[in-house]
């Protein structure tokens, strides 16, 4: 299977699909590359290279004690870009990812970036502070390390059939294999990277890398996000970049990868080809 060498020598996964300018997906917690499978068949069936890796301590990644911060993602998230020498790339970040993709231009710049691509992400930062009054409270947090160390395997399963997939509304129609195979990629990752990773993806403040951003970028997100409310991430994340466009899913959740595929893949096809 392929992978690339972190500096600490953290061994990275990634599916390398399809051929034609690079478009590099990084995924959401507590998942991997598995979750954005439909939109690699789908953009690789459409001329482009998609590529998409699994986080250090996630899926078939190396598991390491230190390193799960949003610094490391991005620095892995670099190692990928550079050993496989891409260039004019689209980011595209889902979730967690889209931090990772963030700060991955705040550390490393747009030398490499064409576009960018925020899905239900969570810049430009999450928590609520005194400086951010409209962000989540840190006891949401709290209640997922606490379900993380109390029954882990329990808690992606409420996830599951719960807030990320909207399956607690009313007429909700998510499949039992979706809400599995969420639970089957939460369970791969190692519980330590897991745990560490609820900080970095709540208590990172992005404002800055998204102040960084020099290249056009889409925001794509739910209006019933229960997960990165869109007011906390989609929204602020449009209002705060130079030059991007929102597109709001109405009634959508969370999980719009899996929920919304079609369109999503359609929305990122003409941003791509625009």
């Amino acid at each position: 299977m392929p992978y690339v060498t972190a500096a600490d020598g953290a061994e990275i996964f990634y599916k390398d699909w399809g051929a034609g300018r690079p478009v590099v997906l990084s995924h959401g917690w507590p998942l991997n590359s598995d979750s954005w499978e439909a939109q690699q068949l789908f953009l690789a069936s459409n001329g482009f290279r998609a590529i998409a890796h699994d986080r250090r301590g996630h899926g078939r990644s190396t598991q390491t004690w230190n390193g799960n911060d949003m610094d490391t993602y991005a620095d892995d998230l670099a190692t990928l870009i550079d050993t496989l020498d891409l260039r004019d790339v689209t980011l595209v970040g889902f979730s967690t990812g889209g931090g990772e993709v963030a700060r991955y231009v705040g550390r490393h710049g747009t030398t490499r970036v064409a576009q960018l691509v925020l899905v239900s992400a969570v810049p430009p930062f999450m928590l609520k502070t005194d400086d951010n009054p409209s962000g989540v409270p840190v006891e949401v947090f709290d209640g997922l390390r606490a379900g993380s160390l109390a029954d882990r395997s329990q808690l992606y399963r409420d996830l599951a059939d719960g807030p990320f997939f909207g399956d607690n509304r009313p007429g909700a129609t998510v499949s039992q294999g979706t809400r599995d195979a969420f639970w089957r990629q939460g369970m791969e990752a190692g519980h330590r990277g897991a745990y560490e990773c609820v900080a970095a993806f709540s208590e990172t403040d992005f404002r800055r890398d998204l102040d960084a951003v020099d290249v056009p970028a889409l925001v794509i997100h739910g209006d019933d996000d229960q997960v990165v409310p869109i007011d906390v991430g989609g929204r602020a994340s449009a209002a705060r970049l130079k030059n991007a466009s929102l597109k709001v899913y109405p009634s959508a959740p969370h999980g719009v990868t899996d929920t919304r595929k079609e369109q999503l893949g359609a929305d990122l096809l003409e941003f791509l080809n625009s």
